[in-house]
């Protein structure tokens, strides 16, 4: 397959560039998203010479990644760049305080985070630290393809002024969290801890700081595996069987989980229960809400996240701001300093002062430290929190679609809205991201088209989990006509 059939296929989703390796994913693919990350950065300045060409490279525990990583900083040294490469697997988050920290122009992650073991990726990040946003990653689409119908002997002259430096951020990083948790509160808590970073870039990051403060933590999935036990290092439900039992045989007061690149958490209560990230987000908001009351600002989710959190910040007092879906949109407020606290639904979150990035390993912090602070079970805080906001459940599926019956469904979802869907009678359309149908009675579903597969997203919230399926099998009615 020549240079430029592979190229052009090349395109970034809402975190970064992901295919499967060997297929897409392959060093000449790497090269070439490398050169037009450089030039796209480089012609960022308007002409004008970079004060600071540094670029943050790391990668995550795939097959291969530290090789992408290595071949991806050589390929920045030789236009001219000063790459800083990680000396061990690093997370997410933590490209994205270095670069910050460092001033630097940038940084690529090579990880494709929760997704299944063949796929790999680059997380392009900004000199914010932040998600590319979209017209940044528009623009290195345009380059490739610009390189990709040069073909391989037309690649940009190089620059001997480049270097590849060796650079481990994990101990600033750390320090950094002591600054944002309170760790005092959690030790006094005497907790027992699980902890599963599948497999991925958060072993020796979140045990090893709990630790550092005597917390007790037992772990599972530590080690490097690059087929994440066969399956997707996603720390879902049905993933975190191993914590489960390990929490339950020991009496631990909580399991935590980070995904593969440790911007994702995941969490198993006391009793085994598993937490959903909406429930997450709406405990921590009302946790920080009380326990910084000196933070100004108001909070964000996206189109598909929990209206709980809009509750809970009417009651506080604070503005809500929904976001289509995609961290880099929550990001862009978090450096204008206008939240509290900014999630979405799959597990994504971040905090006033920090990144304008997800970390999984800060949302894990957030909740040992509410939960040594307040001497309860996640499913206890819950249950106050739903006596006092009113319950509300949510959930996301997701449907395949033939090619007929997409058709249908995009004109369906153009045209003007129907007044009732299944017995729910719509009070309201959002068409801020996807289609969002919001019903008389508070419930509301959202439908996606997937960009990249046969699929639409659907995604549900009411009052009461036996509704929620109803609501569900309406939405999966609705998609199929």
């Amino acid at each position: 397959m020549r240079r430029e059939e592979v190229g052009l296929t090349i395109t970034f989703g809402t975190s970064g560039w992901r295919a499967i390796m060997a297929e897409e994913f392959t060093m000449e693919n790497v090269r070439l998203v490398t050169e037009a990350i450089a030039t796209v950065l480089a012609a960022g300045t308007g002409g004008s010479e970079l004060a600071n060409r540094e670029l943050i490279i790391g990668y995550d525990t795939r097959f291969m990644s530290e090789h992408f990583a290595a071949e991806c900083a050589g390929e920045m040294a030789r236009l001219g760049w000063k790459a800083l490469l990680t000396t061990r697997e690093t997370p997410t988050p933590t490209i994205s305080w270095a670069i910050r920290a460092r001033g630097a122009q940038g940084g690529i992650n090579f990880t494709a985070s929760h997704n299944p073991p063949q796929y790999n990726g680059m997380k392009f990040s900004t000199a914010d630290g932040a998600p590319a946003l979209p017209e940044q990653t528009r623009e290195v689409e345009a380059r490739i393809r610009e390189l990709s119908a040069a073909g391989g002997d037309k690649r940009i002259e190089g620059n001997n002024g480049g270097s590849v430096v060796q650079f481990d951020p994990r101990e600033d990083y750390l320090r950094d969290l002591e600054g944002k948790v309170d760790f005092r509160r959690i030790s006094d808590g005497n907790l027992r801890l699980a902890y599963d970073p599948l497999w991925g870039t958060g072993r020796g990051y979140l045990d090893e700081i709990l630790r550092r403060h005597g917390v007790e933590v037992v772990t599972v999935h530590d080690h490097r595996d690059v087929l994440f036990g066969g399956y997707s290092p996603e720390p879902s439900e049905r993933n975190l069987g191993e914590m489960r039992d390990l929490v339950l045989d020991r009496r631990l007061a909580l399991g935590v989980a980070t995904d593969g690149d440790a911007d994702r958490f995941g969490f198993i209560d006391r009793d085994g229960g598993y937490i959903s990230a909406n429930h997450i987000l709406a405990l921590l908001l009302d946790y920080l809400c009380e326990a910084r009351p000196s933070w100004a600002g108001g909070v964000a989710r996206s189109v598909a996240t929990t209206h709980l959190l809009d509750r809970i910040a009417a009651h506080h007092g604070r503005e809500i701001h929904e976001t289509p879906v995609g961290f880099k949109y929550i990001g862009e407020m978090v450096i204008a300093d206008r939240l509290i606290l900014g999630g979405e639904e799959s597990a994504g979150l971040t905090i006033k002062g920090h990144l304008p990035e997800k970390d999984g390993i800060l949302a894990c912090l957030l909740v040992i430290e509410m939960v040594a602070v307040r001497g309860e079970s996640l499913g206890q805080m819950i249950e106050k929190l739903f006596r006092k906001y009113g319950a509300l459940y949510s959930e996301r599926v997701g449907i395949k679609l033939t090619s007929e019956v997409r058709s249908k469904l995009e004109k369906r979802l153009a045209a003007d809205p129907p007044e009732t869907i299944g017995d729910r009678r719509v009070k309201e359309v959002n068409r801020l991201d996807g289609v969002k149908y919001i019903f008389d009675d508070g419930s509301w579903m959202l439908l996606r088209l997937s960009g990249t597969e046969p699929v639409v997203r659907c995604y549900a919230e009411t009052h009461s989990k036996k509704d929620l399926e109803v609501l569900l099998e309406t939405g999966s009615q609705f998609v199929r006509g």
